[in-house]
């Protein structure tokens, strides 16, 4: 894993030194809206992770506080990662993302009905997703997937 060196004090160049390349966002998507939680379920995800990008980054954001990794109880084996309150908190930006994207992307797969509430219930779909992230560490959500 690449160590970074912190270039500058400023808030912004900080969140993208944690999480601002793309797959770091696409596990963390995965963790908060898909229940992904295994190394091999992020590498079955669309986008097509390499993985030796994806081992750098699941490290890199657990070395930030944003992941944890904890060995799967059944096998002893697979580590299964969660989302940390650091990493929960990015929820708003992830929202804001959806958001913006299902407004300017003309071929968005962001649903709409995700993408409806939202709008207009954007407080009860935050506490909902956080609830089923503290309820449901493994399996699938029935959230209405933004994507």
């Amino acid at each position: 894993m690449r160590r970074r060196r912190r270039r500058s004090d400023c808030p912004i160049h900080f969140g993208l030194e944690v999480f601002g390349d793309p797959w770091s966002l696409l596990i963390v998507r995965d963790l908060m809206f898909k229940a992904r939680t295994t190394y091999t379920d992020f590498l079955r995800a669309e986008e097509g992770i390499a993985t030796n990008v994806l081992a750098d980054r699941l490290a890199l954001l657990e070395q930030q506080g944003i992941v944890t990794a904890e060995r799967d109880p059944t096998t002893g084996r697979a580590s299964r990662y969660a989302l940390t309150a650091k990493g929960i908190d990015l929820m708003p930006i992830m929202l804001d993302v959806i958001a913006w994207s299902a407004k300017y992307d003309p071929n968005t797969a962001a649903e709409r009905d995700f993408v409806q509430r939202l709008g207009s219930d954007r407080h009860g779909l935050e506490r909902e997703i956080r609830d089923q992230i503290d309820a449901v560490p493994t399996g699938s959500r029935d959230l209405g997937d933004p994507r």
